[in-house]
């Protein structure tokens, strides 16, 4: 059996968004591509000491914020690789190009360098997600309060929205499904329509979020742009993965208004579902927005919301 060479790998980011990307150099393989910054872990190391050791060793920096993110594995014709993605938000040092030959800052959706690593493309994917994910719920507040209240989300810079509306009837959630997606089209936002296909396709949304027992029925992923679904534990989770879906919301994490008495799993029972999850994942209920920290610390990509997601 071919042995796993488990490697730890750095994203980068600057306050702008953008992360940064080197060239791998001449004499090793794939050389010319291009990569995020990381390298093997040794013997006795974790996948966090190595990301410290291997950006000193490669760039001359202390990295001094950082968080787990995404697992990826990929097969080479030299390598089994797993890959350990942390993403870095905080350092100290000048960033110098010791062992690629070159780097460069790129951003999401527009990455303008060629030819990339393999291993890593599917990574970049996962950099177009914004770490707030709203959930709306126009059943309970209803439908022209949830349009007013997306609009001026929208306005203030949300991008990915999710329309699940188990409350409205047939012809009302159409309606508002129609209108949401126009909205939050009209802002650059994407939007997902919770466990009807022909629903997103008929209103024109960028794709379908699988609640977790459609999720685990279906045998190959949905063929549209975006396909997410709820996870609760890891055989799910594991499914999402398997699917190849662009990402997941696990929870809830604290117990909710919608399901009171129902514990939550909590930061640490969260942390170990995430680790080596090779997908992003949003966590989910009874989050605000000043828990991005904590989800992040726990392997998250980022918060999603129903409630306070319209505060």
């Amino acid at each position: 059996m071919t042995r796993i060479v488990e490697a730890a790998a750095a994203v980068i980011l600057r306050p702008d968004g953008s992360f940064l990307l080197g060239r791998r150099p001449a004499g090793k393989p794939y050389a010319g591509y291009w990569e995020f910054p990381g390298g093997k872990i040794e013997e006795g190391e974790t996948a966090a000491q190595a990301l410290v050791r291997e950006l000193h060793e490669e760039l001359g920096i202390e990295a001094d914020r950082y968080t787990p993110w995404i697992t990826r594995e990929f097969v080479y014709p030299h390598a089994h690789v797993r890959l350990h993605f942390f993403r870095v938000g905080g350092w100290h040092g000048e960033i110098r190009d010791i062992h690629h030959d070159a780097l460069a800052w790129q951003r999401a959706g527009r990455v303008d360098v060629a030819p990339m690593l393999p291993a890593n493309v599917p990574v970049l994917r996962g950099l177009t997600f914004p770490d707030f994910h709203a959930i709306t719920h126009a059943g309970t507040i209803g439908a022209e309060a949830q349009l007013e209240k997306l609009a001026r989300a929208l306005a203030g810079g949300l991008r990915l929205l999710q329309i699940r509306e188990p409350l409205l009837t047939v012809e009302k959630r159409e309606a508002f499904a129609r209108a949401a997606t126009r909205l939050a089209h009209a802002h650059g936002a994407r939007v997902l329509v919770n466990g009807d296909l022909a629903l997103a396709r008929h209103v024109g949304a960028d794709g379908v979020h699988l609640p977790c027992a459609q999720l685990m029925q279906l045998g190959e992923r949905p063929d549209l742009p975006l396909v997410a679904a709820s996870c609760h534990n890891a055989p799910e989770l594991a499914r999402a993965a398997a699917l190849d879906l662009d990402f997941a919301v696990l929870g809830p994490v604290r117990e909710t208004a919608s399901h009171p008495g129902v514990a939550g799993l909590g930061w640490a029972r969260c942390a170990q579902l995430l680790e080596n999850v090779s997908l992003p994942v949003f966590a989910l209920g009874g989050l605000r927005r000043e828990d991005l920290d904590a989800a992040q610390r726990a392997g998250a990509h980022g918060i999603a919301a129903i409630r306070t997601a319209w505060d």
